[in-house]
């Protein structure tokens, strides 16, 4: 609408703008502590439509602002290129439904590779296809880590993650705050 001026009375806000947003206000009352001494690493995937084609470094600022907050600011490993300058997971435009796998997979090896090179074992991926891409992507690659969504983290962060709500966790961390 912005782009076409189209007229409008409202405006268009992502739930990470206001995670972050309700964290810098104390309203979202997140905590990294529970991760000082596990020292376990996070990388996060900056999805297209959010970051590059939409809301650009602000998002990719508020993103990492949560994440950090969530994790601890030691225990995020950025992607190199980051922000509106980092890859594609492959999945997006209808890729991931259009039925074609190993195309998906081979234009996604990119950021495989990039994911692997953090070495972090879990990924953040804001994006629902994102996170199914590079979910299966590290089925399909033999990678060593796990994509998740901020919410996991950040209800694990105030000590309200629910037993059934540990799907994406890892052995490390699956039984951490029951």
């Amino acid at each position: 609408m912005r782009k076409f001026k189209i007229p409008h009375n409202f405006e268009f806000i992502s739930i990470i703008e206001l995670y972050a947003q309700w964290i810098r206000e104390g309203k979202l009352k997140v905590n990294s502590d529970w991760n000082k001494d596990l020292k376990i690493k996070f990388t996060l995937q900056d999805p297209c439509n959010i970051v590059r084609k939409s809301l650009k470094e602000k998002m990719a600022d508020d993103l990492r602002f949560v994440v950090r907050s969530i994790v601890g600011e030691e225990n995020f490993v950025d992607m190199i290129p980051c922000g509106t300058n980092n890859f594609c997971c492959g999945g997006g435009g209808g890729a991931l439904q259009g039925g074609y796998p190993e195309q998906r997979r081979a234009y996604g090896k990119v950021k495989f590779d990039q994911i692997i090179a953090t070495g972090a074992p879990y990924v953040f991926t804001p994006c629902h296809n994102c996170h199914a891409q590079i979910d299966d992507m590290a089925e399909h690659y033999g990678g060593k880590y796990r994509a998740l969504h901020l919410w996991t983290i950040i209800c694990l962060s105030m000590g309200i993650l629910g037993e059934n709500e540990r799907t994406y966790l890892g052995p490390e961390l699956a039984a951490l705050g029951l």
